[in-house]
């Protein structure tokens, strides 16, 4: 049997336009998403549609992560700002696609069903279209480990992008939980991308409270209380068992995609979008830790820029400021 083969060796966007549309988790409000094939070299670029008075692209890129409470939200120097682009980051990532224009007429992506197979099934329906440029990857060359209040993650040299993703939770109905996966479109449609977001009950109360989460519904996130699935169903309605930690890994893949892909180990235990953003950082911040690669059958080529290093390590100083 032939290995999956792991590496892309060319850059990606649509076939064609892909358009969806629903209600944002937290705003509430309806939103309406459209997909467009983009140029060599775009990177993902999100068009707020309803900003005409100053910029409204927003490049998905590490230095552009604003804000990392309860979702990921990128923003510009005009303060135009998109939210909970995680699911979508994540769908984009398994697919390989580099280049899109994201035009969304809100400040969050639709939640959809709280995962990122809708946004796969549309990739999939326009199709892929291969690019005739060569493709960027971050090869990591140093282990970089980061922790917050009893959260760890960490990420290390390794051939292909390998994440290994364990949360622990009180409730009984989630509890300890490990993944691990190798994620190639194949993988993530079969694995992660059905996989729910979730929340406690508790949490929910107090992020209404707070003016979030008035989009949120059992048709489009896991809520748990205590031992208790409240959605229909129950335990029973889940779509794997460990439907939490497939998320959570499903998270991760997206938030990494922010800064492209990458080929290294990755492993988090309690991690959340906050300390997955921080390992971004941190790799970025020792120019000793990583290095561009591009792919050529059937060996890996360097890519020798160093003002392309420098232009990462220009940003892992902007990245500091904005944590700081």
């Amino acid at each position: 049997m032939r290995p999956i083969q792991h590496h892309v060796q060319r850059q990606a966007t649509l076939k064609a336009p892909a358009m969806c549309a629903g209600i944002g988790l937290h705003s509430g409000a309806d939103l309406r998403l459209v997909m467009h094939p983009a140029p060599i070299g775009t990177g993902i670029v999100f068009i707020r549609k309803d900003i005409t008075d100053r910029d409204n692209k927003i490049e998905a890129r590490p230095d552009t992560v604003t804000d990392v409470r309860n979702c990921t939200t990128i923003s510009n120097v005009a303060g135009a700002k998109v939210s909970t682009i995680e699911h979508l980051m994540a769908a984009l990532a398994a697919a390989g696609i580099d280049n899109l224009f994201v035009h969304i007429d809100g400040p969050e992506l639709p939640a959809l069903d709280g995962s990122s197979e809708p946004f796969l099934k549309l990739i999939e329906q326009v199709g892929v279209e291969r690019q005739a440029a060569p493709r960027r990857y971050i090869k990591v060359l140093k282990t970089i480990d980061v922790e917050s209040n009893g959260a760890t993650a960490r990420i290390e040299p390794y051939h292909c992008l390998h994440l290994d993703v364990s949360i622990d939770f009180a409730e009984k109905a989630i509890g300890q939980q490990n993944v691990k996966i190798e994620p190639n479109v194949r993988s993530f449609r079969e694995r992660l991308a059905s996989a729910r977001t979730f929340a406690r009950a508790h949490e929910v109360a107090a992020l209404q409270d707070a003016g979030l989460s008035q989009g949120g519904s059992y048709d489009n996130a896991i809520v748990v209380d205590g031992d208790t699935v409240l959605n229909p169903g129950g335990l029973a309605g889940l779509r794997f068992d460990d439907e939490f930690v497939r998320h959570k890994a499903l998270d991760l893949l997206g938030d990494l995609y922010i800064a492209g892909p990458i080929l290294g180990k990755v492993s988090t235990q309690k991690s959340g979008h906050g300390l997955n953003h921080d390992l971004l950082v941190a790799l970025f911040a020792n120019p000793d830790a990583w290095r561009f690669a591009v792919m050529s059958a059937p060996e890996e080529a360097d890519m020798a820029s160093q003002g392309d290093k420098k232009v990462m390590q220009a940003t892992a100083s902007i990245l500091e400021d904005v944590r700081a």
